[in-house]
């Protein structure tokens, strides 16, 4: 299926309401042919960005008392390692896999904006172009979490791998859940700390793993017949996210437009595949309030100037596989700030339809 979203309106998924019913009518309203489920972190520490999705993988502690997530490594974990991957093969087996993926669900508790938009849309007639979902992605989840001893998950080879395959997994759930509200489901992959790569922070980080490891994420998503999308929301090296094989590169277009245009080569190729670019246009900061459609088109049109000229791909053509998007969630902003990003996002989405016939 050809996929030509343009201008789409969609969202990077985490907002600052405590009640999903409330996020949901807000989704629905502005973003009615792409509509994602809300992460509210505002519900408390079962939402945050990597406690939301740990559920069933081996080893994981929640510290309440503390509010953080760390996993065991220093115990026997051969049967708990051993029942994960017979349940992974068991189901993710490209020749002989069943598909089920139910051991790696999010539960109401830990979701529960998947469950209100899920009904939502379970109530009402007909399909939509689009449904989004997205999952944490393994280079921040590994990264951010840590073991008892405080290290990075993702300098432990195992734990690294099972916490790779169990987000393919949970990727896999999700699209499988709203396939039938939807022609085409849309999964992304959020990876805030790209933005970090190459730093001295994560000097012994190496490109090719990362490549590998949200690779198997969008290979899971194709799996299913999703799209697979990767969010960073910073600036990072954007070949990165073409390169593991996602359709849509997302990236904060409001403070970062230009760097697209630093790998002109590689964006060219993947708009000419019939792939696309989410312009993160519309800030998700307090900057959101001096903003209109108005100005946020002169923005995107400098950038997508910009990639032309650095590029020489053909303007049309950008036009036609744009999406637009926040710059990042709105989970920390304050409810009114979120909804006018929403309103935003959905306003300047029409202004370039009608502006340039899409």
């Amino acid at each position: 299926m050809v996929f030509k979203p343009d201008f789409l309106a969609c969202a990077v998924g985490s907002m600052p309401h405590g009640d999903a019913a409330a996020a949901v009518d807000v989704v629905l309203a502005t973003l009615p042919e792409a509509p994602m489920w809300p992460q509210l972190s505002g519900r408390g520490l079962n939402e945050q960005m990597e406690i939301q999705y740990s559920e069933g993988m081996p080893c994981r502690v929640i510290d309440r008392a503390k509010g953080r997530m760390f996993f065991e490594t220093s115990g026997d974990y051969i049967d708990a390692f051993t029942e994960f991957y017979e349940g992974y093969m068991a189901a993710m087996d490209p020749d002989d896999g069943t598909g089920d993926v139910a051991s790696m669900a999010v539960s109401p508790e830990f979701g529960a904006g998947i469950y209100e938009l899920e009904k939502r849309l379970g109530a009402q007639e007909g399909r939509r172009p689009f449904v989004k979902c997205q999952t944490t992605g393994p280079c921040s989840f590994a990264l951010t979490i840590v073991d008892e001893n405080k290290r990075a998950l993702w300098y432990n080879e195992e734990f690294r791998d099972v916490i790779i395959k169990a987000l393919a997994m949970k990727c896999r759930w999700q699209i499988q859940r709203f396939k039938p509200y939807a022609d085409r489901v849309i999964c992304a992959i959020d990876e805030p700390i790209l933005s970090g790569f190459g730093s001295s922070t994560y000097v012994s980080v190496t490109r090719d793993e990362v490549v590998a490891a949200l690779g198997e994420l969008v290979d899971a998503i194709h799996a299913d017949g999703a799209l697979a999308g990767i969010h960073c929301c910073g600036n990072t090296e954007w070949s990165i996210p073409i390169d593991a094989g996602a359709e849509i590169v997302n990236f904060d277009a409001y403070q970062y437009g230009e760097t697209i245009a630093m790998y002109p080569a590689q964006v060219r190729k993947h708009l000419e595949n019939g792939n696309a670019l989410a312009w993160g246009v519309v800030p998700t900061s307090t900057a959101v309030r001096n903003n209109t459609a108005e100005t946020l088109v002169a923005h995107y049109e400098k950038m997508v100037d910009n990639l032309v000229a650095k590029s020489g791909v053909d303007r049309g053509l950008v036009y036609q596989q744009t999406m637009l998007t926040g710059s990042c969630g709105t989970g920390s902003m304050e409810v009114t700030d979120a909804e006018r990003v929403f309103r935003m996002t959905r306003e300047l989405s029409l202004a370039l339809r009608e502006k340039h016939g899409a």
